[in-house]
């Protein structure tokens, strides 16, 4: 399982999309090739922007579709933060489903 702590990588105002970027392509994109389990956590984040939030799950969600979420988990969300995760997965997941009617 690979646990990472948000808050020490982004700050309690979690706005960084490239802190995001780099999250994702170093460390949450390699624990999914592997079928590891990771664990975000935002314990003490405060706020969070819908762009850095974009940037931590959208690629995988695009790559791997529903396996992503089944494998990304997310604790100690406040309100907010828990808002903005669903419309980026409702955003992601209504994107996919077009491209799949596309095809």
């Amino acid at each position: 399982m690979k646990r990472i702590e948000i808050l020490e990588r982004a700050g309690s105002f979690s706005e960084n999309k490239d802190i995001g970027r780099d999250i994702r392509m170093k460390e949450i994109m390699p624990a999914l090739a592997k079928n590891e389990e990771v664990v975000l956590d935002f314990k003490g984040v405060e706020s969070a922007t819908q762009s850095f939030i974009h940037s931590l799950i959208s690629d995988p969600i695009r790559e791997y579709g529903d396996k992503a979420l089944e494998h990304i988990a997310f604790k100690s969300c406040n309100d907010n933060i828990k808002e903005i995760i669903k419309i980026v997965v409702d955003y992601m997941q209504d994107a996919e489903e077009q491209n799949r009617q596309r095809s």
